[in-house]
């Protein structure tokens, strides 16, 4: 098929690539904005940072390897968040049996000390909870395992004001861009299936005999 010939055909059913786009549209966001429920994120940031034993006028001073060791360690905290010791630990804390209802990601930054531990649920003051305790928990498997003196967290999570999802503005308007295409395909596949003669081209290669005359379409009224 060439692409004239398909210019053609969507020009013959320019009613599908206009019609679908709109009826994916509308079932999207009906879905959205009727059946998918609220997304809340709350996020915690934690603060790593290893200090020599030297000290001046009484206090303690933190140098470039510090500041290189610091880094390393950050990236070391982030998997230990991620550990299933931390997230029990977590869910026991707060009388749950476990964290499958929230969503956790740990993040962290390699030109940076502070790694940011966010919990995504259902429920705003749910998700703020569980980002701080897991934080905490986060802090002493840390202190533990990696015989640090301590891991600061330096923003406690709130309950967020505002959904973090789902995206329902973007959902639909993947779905009226995604119309055309599936028309185009409905389009094509209908033509395909279409075995009837349309042109004298099409006759002579159902039957392999040359066409001798052709009846020209008048338009209009008469005899």
């Amino acid at each position: 098929m060439t692409l004239l010939e398909l210019l053609e055909l969507l020009r013959k059913k320019w009613y599908l690539v206009v019609i679908l786009p709109l009826l994916f549209a509308g079932a999207t966001a009906a879905y959205c904005w009727g059946f998918m429920t609220n997304n809340y994120t709350a996020s915690v940031s934690l603060y790593v940072l290893t200090q020599s034993s030297s000290a001046s006028n009484g206090q303690a001073q933190v140098t470039s390897s510090d500041t290189q060791a610091s880094q390393q360690l950050a990236n070391d905290l982030a998997k230990i968040a991620e550990t299933s010791t931390v997230v029990d630990s977590t869910a026991k804390a707060l009388g749950m049996q476990d964290l499958k209802d929230f969503t956790v990601n740990v993040s962290s930054d390699t030109t940076s000390r502070v790694i940011t531990l966010t919990v995504t649920g259902k429920n705003p003051d749910a998700a703020a909870r569980v980002a701080n305790e897991l934080a905490d928990r986060t802090s002493e498997a840390a202190v533990e395992a990696m015989k640090l003196e301590a891991v600061n967290v330096i923003d406690r999570a709130t309950a967020p004001d505002k959904p973090s999802g789902p995206n329902r503005t973007m959902y639909t308007l993947v779905a009226l861009l995604a119309g055309p295409f599936v028309a185009i395909a409905i389009i094509v596949l209908l033509d395909m299936l279409d075995n009837t003669v349309k042109s004298g081209e099409d006759a002579e290669e159902l039957l392999g005999l040359p066409v001798l005359s052709r009846m020209p379409e008048v338009n209009g009224k008469g005899k």
